[in-house]
């Protein structure tokens, strides 16, 4: 039963009954509502804050887990990219310099990018994490362009091993004639004084003065590229080239007799002919030199085998001196 509420007039001095109309019930019901709703958003919000659904549960923690994932896969390309970088140091600095080939340009090694338009599918998806995961898609291409780039790179190092046994015997190595007692070297490499114009010109290999007869030896494996006699007074007289392969020719000048032929196999070692003086020579001699890819090199630096490190560096000092060649 509802309570009968009542109020006291002044004016009368009497208690009145209070009448409530249905619009106060209504506006009180409004009231009661608006209240109940505004405690019922209040302690959603903070079980929303403080308790999570089932389902949230199960999403921060697939979130969790692809966070994981991400850094391991994060610090797995670092070490990759290190790796890498070792990889390429040692090719350059060991591999290459060991087989005599020239380091790879630091252009394609940085391997570029492909086009702009390369994660356009990707980029169309509107992807929440859009920059995070193009910049791991560009670190992973980089990385497999560069690791392509180095498998290359081991593809001819390897070609390079299977031909050292060969580019071992065909380095020129020795001197062209017999000298153990070291006394044959007679002018080296660098400006000498010409014996005929008395003034310092460049001398572009090795005199070995010899008796005329004097066997002449093939310092590398080759093939025979020049076997010429001439009759002229001047120049080189009669000359073999033998080309030995990776760039390498060697050149035995002002002989008396030649002893092969054009396009002859040979090995190191092998008589190619005599010493004599022909051509622009002055006295009895073998004139020695090295071509290395079109260019002629001190032929001091290759004598390496059948001597000492003592008898290399008097041989070293003989040819330091700036003396007189023979022509």
């Amino acid at each position: 039963m509802a309570r009968i509420k009542y109020i006291y007039n002044t004016e009368t001095c009497q208690y009145e009954r209070v009448s409530i109309s249905a619009w106060d019930v209504a506006l009180n019901l409004l009231g009661f509502l608006t209240v109940a709703l505004m405690i019922a958003i209040g302690i959603l919000l903070v079980f929303n804050r403080y308790f999570e659904s089932p389902k949230e549960i199960v999403l921060r923690k697939e979130n969790e887990e692809l966070k994981l994932h991400y850094d391991i896969l994060n610090h797995e390309m670092t070490d990759v990219q290190h790796m890498l970088e070792n990889l390429k140091e040692r090719d350059d600095n060991v591999y290459r310099l060991i087989f005599e080939a020239d380091p790879i340009p630091a252009s394609i090694r940085i391997a570029g990018a492909g086009g702009s338009n390369k994660y356009k599918d990707l980029l169309n998806k509107d992807l929440i994490q859009e920059d995070l995961i193009i910049d791991d898609f560009n670190r992973l291409d980089k990385l497999k362009r560069q690791m392509y780039i180095q498998t290359k790179s081991y593809d001819e190092i390897i070609d390079l091993a299977l031909h050292k046994e060969e580019m071992l015997a065909a380095i020129p190595a020795i001197q062209p004639i017999n000298n153990k007692e070291l006394t044959r070297l007679a002018s080296g490499f660098g400006l000498r004084i010409h014996p005929i114009y008395k003034i310092k010109k460049m001398h572009t290999g090795l005199d070995f003065s010899a008796p005329r007869g004097t066997p002449i030896y093939a310092t590398g494996a080759g093939k025979v590229k020049k076997a010429q006699n001439s009759y002229r007074k001047t120049g080189y007289g009669n000359q073999v080239e033998i080309d030995h392969g990776f760039g390498y020719v060697t050149k035995y000048a002002h002989m008396q007799m030649i002893t092969v032929k054009k396009g002859q196999e040979i090995k190191r070692g092998d008589l190619i002919g005599y010493v004599g003086s022909t051509g622009g020579s002055t006295a009895p001699h073998c004139h020695y030199e090295i071509i290395k890819d079109g260019k002629k090199i001190d032929p001091i630096q290759f004598i390496i085998q059948d001597v000492t490190d003592e008898e290399y560096q008097k041989l070293l000092d003989l040819a330091s001196r700036e003396n007189q060649s023979l022509g």
